[in-house]
């Protein structure tokens, strides 16, 4: 096992809450336990293309546990096609030269999935890599949470909360969207817990007959508001179709005129989906003859202090990191597993998604309490 004596570090992707709650971890456990040097690199992986970095000490890491956002910056990128003024570049041979100049024994990269892929292609590259879960979509594979989901959560529940009275003294229809592409996480569990009427996640495409059908149940009963929290990613059943279609087209193409064809059609679909909520809205209004009104959270959710979770985890997760530098056991991931934390192989995690599943225990919860799910 070899000796460490200086380390990297960087945040990549979209920022989060509690990235500095765990760039602190990493850094006091690394300095003040081992006395090694820490080297943050600015701007995610770019900065370490760049070779753009700032050497960490323990007076910059002090008062940062409670700030949003990360104090070494982010950019997303993939190491292996950097788009550049002369067309796409593979930047890894770069990203190698940079971490033997410092000479580094490890990296920690602190991200989502995205940034899970590029550590990926590093440890392949010959690099010594550990890496923290990092996402408010908590839809990282094997782990329990990740940096920033507790705090996301909170934000679009409390936003439900405030939409509850407008859209009572109105009448209306409240549409809030929530974010979340591919997974539902964020958007079943603010629903839940802000008491949403309907909730639409990707997992479950969705009919809007039936969404307009409990709405008018609800307004039979004396109910005339309700609360529609639908994550950016969620669709109708017909739109799925068309996606799953398009996808087996991408998937079985041989000739790279069919690909080529399959990849345009794929990038309508998407872009048809661009503006869903706005086109839900609408499609309500004339199904339930109630006024309806649109609220995108959007990057707020993202923003702010850190919850007290977030900062707990970021901490146990990040001074864990430390321990798998100090002995030895790269390629890993340091997730979360009920109260535990584990090492999980970067090369498990890269690539695969945490869906909601059908029968996840908050889906069974939220129809027992009378939530539409849209199918």
């Amino acid at each position: 096992m070899k000796k460490i004596k200086r380390i990297g570090i960087l945040t990549a992707g979209g920022d989060a809450p509690g990235l500095n709650a765990a760039i602190r971890a990493v850094g006091k456990t690394a300095i003040g336990e081992h006395g090694w040097e820490v080297v943050g690199f600015l701007r995610g992986f770019t900065g370490l293309i760049e070779d753009n970095f700032q050497l960490l000490d323990a007076r910059m890491l002090s008062g940062i546990l409670t700030t949003g956002g990360t104090m070494l910056g982010t950019s997303r990128v993939k190491v292996h096609r950097v788009q550049t003024p002369s067309g796409d570049r593979d930047m890894r041979d770069e990203i190698v030269a940079t971490y033997r100049r410092h000479q580094l024994d490890a990296l920690v990269c602190i991200g989502g999935g995205g940034t899970q892929k590029n550590a990926l292609r590093l440890i392949e590259a010959g690099l010594d890599v550990v890496t923290l879960p990092k996402t408010i979509d908590n839809d990282i594979a094997c782990t329990d949470d990740t940096i920033g989901f507790d705090t996301a959560i909170g934000v679009a529940t409390e936003a439900l909360d405030r939409l509850h009275s407008t859209a009572h003294s109105h009448h209306r229809i409240i549409v809030a969207e929530i974010m979340g592409h591919r997974a539902g996480w964020l958007t079943l569990g603010a629903g839940i817990a802000g008491g949403a009427d309907v909730i639409l996640i990707p997992e479950i495409p969705y009919d809007v007959k039936k969404i307009a059908a409990a709405i008018n149940r609800r307004s039979s009963t004396g109910s005339r508001f309700s609360i529609v929290a639908v994550a950016e990613g969620a669709m109708s059943l017909e739109h799925a179709a068309k996606l799953e279609a398009a996808v087996k087209a991408k998937t079985s193409a041989t000739t790279s005129a069919a690909k080529a064809k399959a990849k345009r059609r794929l990038n309508e679909i998407y872009g048809h989906h661009a503006g869903n909520t706005l086109r839900l809205a609408t499609q309500l209004e004339k199904l339930t003859q109630l006024e309806a009104r649109v609220s995108i959270l959007g990057y707020v959710q993202r923003g702010g202090t850190p919850s007290c979770s977030d900062r707990l985890l970021a901490t146990r997760l990040g001074t864990a990191a430390v321990d798998l530098v100090r002995r030895g056991r790269f390629g890993m991931m340091v997730a979360s597993e009920s109260d535990e934390v584990k090492a999980v192989p970067v090369a498990k995690v890269a690539g695969n998604l945490k869906m909601v599943p059908r029968d996840h225990r908050w889906v069974e919860a939220a129809r027992r309490v009378g939530t539409s799910l849209g199918d």
